[in-house]
């Protein structure tokens, strides 16, 4: 390895000190050259000492560090993210912006700990850039390593600071929850023994629902007020008419299609799904605080969280029979499913970007009616789309590792999809809670279906 590579090899691994050291910035109201110093300091010794220990342990450990790596910077990154999110929301908006040594130390290891395969590898392939001993060229690439991290990640809290001076409280929940996302990546790409994310066509079209969001959050800025009774309602129906689509048309009919028609046992297992599908989304309806904008309806337990969270809260409940969808449908089209065609899951995601605009429309335009500031507005309404992609990937990976759930995986999504479209629509109409009505339209649609299909197959 020459000095090329070397900085190469460099540059990618601070690429997740700099993106840690972004949200860093982001929660800070305001950055001093002494804290810039700091977080470019810890970021670098750490990720220039990492490779070294690995180096020195050489392969010995090699298949216990590749297995634990992993899991400690998921756990570290999302115990973190969680409690900038929780400051973002505290009543105090004047919190110590975390340049502690316990929160830095824990940053540091997160972002540098899958450096310990790096030294490993310096035993095989070994670095090359003087013509001295071996631990020369190796003390030597470590050092560059920590000099390029310490570079890029000042730059990154720099970056990170100009942005959440403005719009702190936005910014820290958008950074907590790039964090989480980052950690949860480590993670899943650890856990993908089959290789799903390595396909650029399934990772993109889990972006695609999010660029969706990204546009109905942007509306805010062009908008002059808060959105008329009639367009309200256009909107909401355009939405509902997009999810009882996906779920009938795009999850139960293939998932029923999937199976055997002589399978009967199959289809009642679908149908059995479909209900706990349902189940599912009412469970979290009961367990989440969160609150409906439109009628003004706060369901789930009592809590001391701001209205903003309970609004962008209740959107992410929506999305989350929307993230498992879109990865079953990418799941199978990653397997070359037979009974699904192709272009299923490009125009499944182009579908559910769509109907987001509305929904993101529906977060940052009220937020900010009610005195939000517009960036703040506008981070929660994007903010409210990261679960489609984050389940979407995680559903793909599960159902490639076991593809046999995925007509039960799809039969689920679709009863969720259905539950929450149907809760939404009265509810904007009457002012009035709707979960038993929508609980008796699901029931009466799922006994008809599994009418219909058992017939089906008994006439095949």
């Amino acid at each position: 390895m020459g000095l090329f590579e070397l900085l190469l090899l460099s540059i990618g691994l601070a690429m997740d000190a700099f993106a840690v050291s972004i949200c860093k910035g982001l929660a800070a109201k305001k950055i001093t050259a002494k804290e810039l110093f700091i977080c470019g300091a810890w970021f670098g010794f750490f990720q220039g000492a990492m490779p070294l220990i690995g180096y020195l342990v050489g392969s010995v450990f090699e298949s216990f560090i590749t297995m634990v790596a992993p899991w400690v910077a998921f756990v570290l990154l999302s115990i973190i993210g969680g409690n900038m999110i929780k400051e973002a929301l505290s009543p105090d908006e004047e919190a110590a912006p975390g340049f502690d040594i316990k929160t830095m130390f824990m940053m540091a290891v997160a972002t540098s700990i899958d450096a310990l395969a790096v030294g490993i590898t310096f035993v095989a392939v070994p670095v090359e850039v003087f013509e001295a001993d071996r631990i020369v060229n190796v003390l030597f690439a470590v050092g560059v390593i920590g000099v390029v991290t310490f570079l890029i990640s000042t730059a990154g809290v720099k970056i990170g600071s100009v942005f959440g001076s403005r719009y702190r409280s936005g910014s820290e929940i958008m950074g907590g929850t790039i964090l989480i996302f980052i950690g949860l990546r480590s993670l899943i790409t650890h856990l993908d023994s089959s290789n799903t994310l390595s396909d650029t066509e399934t990772l993109f079209g889990m972006l695609i629902p999010l660029a969706g969001t990204l546009v109905g959050a942007a509306v805010i800025y062009a908008a002059r007020g808060d959105l008329s009774g009639k367009l309200r309602a256009i909107l909401l129906g355009l939405s509902s008419g997009i999810m009882f689509s996906i779920a009938v048309w795009g999850m139960i009919e293939p998932a029923i299609s999937g199976l055997t028609r002589e399978d009967k046992g199959g289809i009642i297992a679908v149908t059995l799904c479909f209900i706990g599908g349902v189940l599912f989304q009412i469970l979290l309806d009961k367990l989440i605080p969160h609150t409906h904008v439109y009628p003004d309806i706060t369901e789930g337990p009592r809590s001391k969280l701001s209205p903003e969270f309970k609004v962008l809260l209740k959107e992410v409940i929506h999305h989350t029979p929307e993230g498992i969808a879109l990865g079953a449908i990418y799941a199978a089209h990653f397997m070359k499913t037979e009974w699904i065609p192709s272009t299923v899951a490009l125009v499944l995601a182009v579908a559910i970007a769509l109907q987001n605009i509305p929904e993101a429309i529906g977060v940052s335009l009220p937020l900010k009616s009610s005195g939000a500031k517009t960036g703040k507005a506008f981070l929660l309404g994007v903010a409210s789309g990261i679960p489609t992609p984050l389940l979407g990937i995680i559903t793909v990976v599960v159902v490639v590792l076991f593809p046999a759930i995925l007509p039960y995986t799809m039969a689920a999504a679709g009863g969720a999809l259905i539950f929450t479209t149907v809760e939404e629509i009265p509810q904007i109409a009457s002012g009035k809670d709707n979960d038993k009505g929508a609980f008796a339209f699901v029931a009466g649609f799922a006994a008809i279906m599994l009418m219909v299909f058992l017939k089906i197959a008994g006439q095949g």
